[in-house]
């Protein structure tokens, strides 16, 4: 286990794209996609928190939970919660419709921390800000942009130091980088339940 690093899991609530029900309860491979990206946080940290406004559908996960500090400030407002309450150095940020994470890539990003604020997967030209990791150095930056009300966690990266991990590196461990495969509408859904048969996954 990696003492310096938690897990942070941002599980945020209903999804309208999916029918207003709660995508991260969805069954993929046997499991819901939610439980498949707890599992693979348990066997990297020994603390894992969720970030979500809606607690008892997540009771389940035995991990501790938290709702907003600052309500209504998207994905960059549960960075900013997840980092201020994971008692850790750093925090993996991950979102919880994300059925194929890979412990092997994680694990990798987690080796090239060293000094970086920020260390992230850069696919298609892409950041991955729901699949990064970042140090709580970045909480006064994050605190500015709430107090700016500028909510894209993007733009955190003009204020620290980010190390952007190729694609060409990730593929070592996920040939088809389907760790970054997110579940929002039922077509991804249908794909994600194929891959999981094919790949005989749950």
């Amino acid at each position: 286990m990696h003492s310096q690093f938690s897990g942070i899991l941002l599980a945020g609530g209903r999804s309208r794209r999916m029918g207003g029900g709660n995508k991260a309860l969805l069954p993929v491979g046997g499991r819901s996609i939610i439980e498949r990206v707890s599992d693979v946080l348990r066997e990297i940290f020994a603390h894992n928190i969720v970030v979500t406004n809606c607690p008892e559908d997540f009771e389940f996960l035995g991990f501790p939970m938290f709702g907003d500090l600052i309500p209504g400030r998207g994905s960059l407002g549960g960075l900013y919660t997840g980092l201020r309450l994971c008692e850790r150095d750093y925090g993996f940020l991950v979102a919880c419709d994300m059925p194929f994470l890979n412990r092997e890539a994680i694990l990798y990003m987690i080796e090239r921390a060293g000094d970086y604020d920020v260390v992230i997967p850069k696919v298609s030209s892409l950041l991955e800000p729901l699949h990064a990791i970042y140090s709580r150095r970045c909480l006064p930056y994050i605190e500015e942009l709430l107090a700016e009300e500028d909510l894209k966690i993007i733009h955190l990266f003009q204020k620290v130091n980010v190390m952007e991990i190729p694609e060409e590196e990730l593929k070592v461990f996920d040939p088809h980088l389907l760790f970054i495969m997110n579940v929002n509408t039922p077509d991804d859904l249908s794909r994600a339940r194929e891959l999981a048969s094919e790949r005989g996954d749950g």
